[in-house]
């Protein structure tokens, strides 16, 4: 698919769901004090996109992630408006998240990375947890995809918290392990697959995603781009750490906006799918965790390990340096 027409439909995508938005999808942004309190605590539908500012290398934006998170988040939002009764409270995208892909080479400054600790990811969900829990609000859905394991876990960390704390449900809706094969794949050649290899960062996959999500964005230098081809996460680890590293995994130069459309439209369809399920009563554990299963590998547990021995120093730092600072509020002026 050539670049203009691919941009047309990125257009039609994203101005669509904003025509289509009804009285049962609210912008909590755009909402009164009288508006909150009037909601239906218990058919409101809570959703918290995310999206961290991760460098993807020189032909992906830093907000990758999130563009996609966006739109899964607006078209899960369209689907339980749907159901009868019920509405959902859309709240702005959260641009913040823990374990950029430079981490797996043990670069903790990288261009296009800002990373914020996974300790900040689980203490901003469990705050806004505390904040819609104590209004009554009880069902909640983060839409974060991102394949940071610590991430999860602080995800899925702030979920757990809210269940047990209110009784509701605040699920880190793609944090599951996602089922059935990639059908985005049969429209890939087997050269690309073969280039593309074994890769969890920035691949052919998400580069296709963005030539369809956001093609304005996409250089035309990805068709000259060399692959960085892995058979597994240590082969990953190896050419992260390398000098020359270009912040991809996997095989750009492949990639096309139809395989981007089908690829995008899976993980919307097992986000909407998981989602009613849960609001229909199954258990949000069921199916497993992706950082349960991620953590196994002892490859991937050194990445994890190394990255949170960083956040620790870096909170170290910074609580040293807050412990030098004069105490605040000032105690009181003595009385005359």
């Amino acid at each position: 698919m050539r670049l203009p027409m691919a941009c047309a439909m990125a257009c039609v995508l994203f101005a669509a769901p904003t025509a289509r938005l009804g009285a049962q999808v609210l912008s909590v942004a755009e909402l009164n004090t009288n508006q909150v309190r009037d909601l239906d605590r218990q058919k409101t539908v809570v959703i918290l996109p995310g999206g961290i500012l991760e460098e993807h290398g020189p032909f992906l934006p830093s907000y990758t992630d999130g563009f996609s998170n966006e739109r899964v988040a607006r078209s899960l939002a369209e689907a339980v408006a749907a159901r009868p009764g019920w509405t959902a409270l859309l709240f702005p995208p959260i641009p913040l998240g823990s374990g950029g892909a430079n981490e797996i080479g043990r670069k903790y400054s990288f261009p296009g990375s800002f990373a914020v600790r996974s300790s900040t990811v689980r203490a901003i969900f469990m705050d806004l947890g505390d904040e819609l829990g104590n209004l009554g609000f009880r069902w909640i859905f983060v839409v974060h995809g991102h394949g940071s394991p610590h991430h999860n876990r602080a995800l899925d960390d702030a979920g757990r918290y809210f269940q047990d704390t209110y009784g509701g449900r605040m699920v880190h809706l793609l944090g599951g392990i996602r089922g059935g094969d990639r059908k985005w794949k049969a429209l890939a050649t087997p050269e690309a697959l073969a280039a593309d290899g074994f890769t969890v960062h920035a691949g052919l996959d998400e580069h296709s995603r963005m030539l369809f999500l956001r093609p304005d964005l996409v250089p035309s230098g990805i068709r000259e781009a060399p692959s960085v081809t892995a058979g597994d996460p240590a082969a990953l680890e190896a050419a992260a750490r390398r000098d020359d590293w270009p912040g991809y995994f996997g095989a750009p130069r492949y990639a096309t906006a139809a395989l981007g459309a089908m690829a995008e439209e899976q993980v919307v369809r097992e986000a909407i799918e998981r989602a009613l399920k849960i609001l229909d009563g199954q258990d949000p554990a069921a199916g497993g965790r992706i950082a349960d299963v991620l953590i196994q590998d002892p490859v991937i547990r050194g990445i994890i390990d190394d990255s949170l021995a960083h956040e620790a120093a870096q909170e170290a730092h910074q609580r040293a340096w807050l412990a030098r600072q004069p105490a605040w509020p000032p105690p009181p002026a003595p009385q005359k």
